[in-house]
């Protein structure tokens, strides 16, 4: 067995070498490597993918989370609401402006944030009246988009800015609507693990409001106005990089088919898997683009066990994430206590990733499969 990767970028490489190549001579040949031609054919292409009107290209995924609540005038004494279980850039947007992540537990099957525990979040902060509830950031965790069917109406319902971050959700969908078109804004990575990922960092945003639209082209370049050197508001640099637009062209191309790819990969370990361990949960009606593929064991012990086996064997894992937001020491002064947050302490415990992408082969998940069952 070959050494094994946990996201093989090289296999995808040699499969779109040559446009790759191509396209980043093109950007060295053309010399334009600032917003250059490639980045608003990349924009256009995201519109036409997610469905939405209007895309604004980021330096990464956090300035693409970060630039709509700039964009609302969120800051101090506003509540932000975040799911506890994610990546911390989630709730770091919020505190960078003054607001405060207020944190919510998360469904135990779809890792996603539990509608019902945002709602009981939104009528405590309400009721202790410190803070006023002004916007809710949904993740789209492992691939799977969030509950967005239950968090739109209830966003709605309390006249909150509701932002869909789709950093690990983009290629996913509910019916018809793909990830990236849900709440009023939406955000997604394009950090080279990402399942369209670039080699560098880079993101986007997405919205279908012209006016939200020509604020976040503002931000995205210093709080910019009618030329470079009118500044109107304060903004920040936060640029796409022409030649890591030029690397996403081609594998925004082949993404349909790489997505298809994990599909049948998510397929294949569920079958060898179900039964004997806890596999991913995709809810009806709901598709993942499993840009990671994420069981459950059944205790921290059981989990190392898991994890050392799989590594004397030469199979590479991951824990995402092992210490929920809410227990984070940064966030230690707002007061949260373990128990609080009981699916998403329980998940950091519990949680690891197998490795997934789109070049993964038979051989590869067979023998990852037969690892793990005789353990």
């Amino acid at each position: 067995m070959e050494k094994i990767a946990f996201n093989d970028l090289g296999a995808q490489y040699r499969h779109l070498k040559d446009e790759i190549d191509k396209g980043i001579a093109d950007v060295i040949d053309g010399c334009h490597f600032i917003s250059g031609p490639q980045t608003e054919e990349l924009e256009k292409e995201l519109c036409r993918y997610t469905g939405r009107k209007y895309c604004v290209s980021t330096s990464n995924g956090t300035d693409a989370l970060l630039m709509p609540l700039m964009a609302k005038g969120i800051g101090e004494g506003d509540a932000v609401f975040v799911p506890a279980f994610t990546f911390f850039a989630t709730a770091e947007v919020a505190s960078f402006l003054g607001a405060t992540p207020v944190f919510c537990d998360v469904d135990e099957d779809t890792f996603n944030m539990d509608p019902k525990s945002l709602e009981k979040q939104i009528k405590r902060v309400l009721e202790e009246g410190k803070l006023k509830p002004k916007a809710v950031i949904a993740v789209d965790l492992f691939g799977q988009p969030a509950d967005f069917t239950e968090m739109e109406p209830l966003c709605k319902k309390y006249g909150l800015f509701l932002i869909e971050d789709a950093a690990q959700g983009f290629g996913g969908a509910i019916g018809s609507r793909k990830a990236c078109s849900f709440g009023d804004v939406s955000a997604t990575s394009f950090f080279p693990a990402k399942a369209l990922g670039c080699y560098g960092d880079g993101g986007a945003v997405f919205t279908d409001d012209e006016e939200m639209y020509r604020l976040l082209v503002s931000i995205r370049v210093h709080g910019k106005g009618s030329f470079k050197y009118e500044n109107v508001r304060i903004g920040l640099n936060a640029r796409l990089d022409t030649l890591q637009a030029a690397i996403l062209l081609p594998k925004l191309h082949e993404f349909d088919k790489e997505t298809q790819h994990r599909n049948w990969a998510a397929s294949r370990y569920a079958e060898l898997l179900k039964g004997k361990f806890r596999v991913p949960v995709l809810k009806d009606g709901f598709f993942s683009s499993y840009g990671y593929y994420t069981l459950k064991a059944e205790s921290d012990e059981q989990r190392s066990k898991l994890t050392d086996g799989l590594k004397a064997a030469g199979v590479p894992t991951m824990v995402y994430y092992p210490l929920p937001l809410h227990l984070q020491k940064v966030y230690a002064p707002l007061g949260y206590r373990e128990g609080d947050l009981p699916v998403s302490e329980k998940l950091s415990k519990t949680v690891f990733s197998l490795p997934m992408h789109g070049y993964i082969t038979e051989e590869v998940i067979d023998y990852i499969c037969t690892t793990l069952q005789n353990i």
